[in-house]
């Protein structure tokens, strides 16, 4: 077991995508985490069982990483890049995940919230997104109607569907309201994000009350999904355009490049000529991360076991 690089505790607990390079300067590796310095360490651990790593991370020379704002960003930046640029220890080009999209249909006699795999141009309708993860934005789509009872505000409903609407405390006049608020919601506003969660903190909370357990791991289920749809996630934004982002400390350049609104492109180099100006919403993204890649950019990787060994 070769002993754990310094620059792993450099690292924050945050979710972020690394890299890992060899000693020409060569990517090894791209991968995403909900916590940096946690994943980034594991490769140092125990890999007695997994051969193909220890291979690799014999090979790592330097760390490199990206603090995100949410787990949903580091899995879009992290499928972004190796669908531009795979490193020779990535298996697969991209990401496992599709993106999918939560349609809203406000449509008087059946108005609907579900998850597509497509957007699809209709008068009134909106779409969300994209999102990964289709499993987690369905738990979403779950959520919200459990929050908001959409489709038993139709005109056209069964008498079973009345019923259920009386019991759901829905009406037809409540149909605005309810777009209204899951609209709210999916554009991320903060006041109607929280409500959205209290809401359903206190489903859970009921349920577990009454000890219908299963009712309540299910709406925990839903109140994760949620909080992945509406984290926060701008290196995916449909509709966007180019734009070029360099941030820079202590000699260094962070350089980051969105393409038709996906951030695809990540390169550190030594600083040249005069610093860029970063628009204001990105300062706070770029100079923290700017920092971290100069402070990483110190600490080299040594191929030395605990013992001072060389290892192959």
């Amino acid at each position: 077991m070769r002993k754990r690089p310094a620059a792993v505790a450099v690292l924050p607990t945050e979710p972020g995508v690394y890299r890992f390079r060899d000693e020409a300067g060569r990517a090894l590796y791209i991968g995403r985490t909900g916590n940096l310095r946690h994943r980034v360490g594991s490769y140092w651990g125990d890999l007695r069982d997994r051969p193909r790593l220890r291979r690799m991370v014999a090979q790592v020379t330097g760390i490199e990483a990206l603090v995100c704002e949410s787990e949903h960003e580091a899995a879009w930046l992290e499928r972004n890049l190796l669908e531009h640029r795979k490193p020779r220890w990535n298996r697969a080009r991209g990401g496992q995940e599709l993106p999918v999209w939560i349609r809203l249909d406000p449509s008087p006699a059946a108005p609907r919230l579900d998850l597509v795999h497509r957007v699809e141009t209709r008068p009134g309708v909106s779409h969300f997104g994209p999102y990964l993860g289709s499993r987690k934005v369905r738990e979403a789509v779950s959520a919200l109607l459990r929050c908001y009872p959409l489709p038993y505000t139709a005109t056209r409903l069964t008498p079973a569907e009345k019923d259920m609407a009386a019991t759901r405390g829905v009406a037809l006049d409540d149909r605005e309201r309810l777009i209204t608020t899951i609209t709210a919601v999916l554009e991320r506003s903060p006041q109607a994000v929280a409500q959205a969660h209290e809401l359903l903190r206190v489903r859970r909370d009921e349920a577990a009350a009454g000890l219908l357990f299963e009712i309540a791991g299910a709406v925990q289920t839903e109140i994760a999904g949620l909080a992945w749809v509406v984290a926060p996630q701008r290196v995916t934004v449909e509709g966007a355009g180019d734009l070029t982002l360099t941030g820079r400390h202590d000699g260094l350049d962070v350089r980051l490049r969105i393409r038709a609104g996906r951030m695809c492109e990540w390169q550190q180099v030594v600083s040249k000529g005069a610093a860029a100006e970063i628009p204001g919403e990105w300062g706070p993204f770029l100079g923290r991360n700017a920092e971290l890649a100069a402070r990483l950019a110190n600490l080299a990787v040594t191929n030395e076991s605990p013992t001072g060994l060389t290892r192959a």
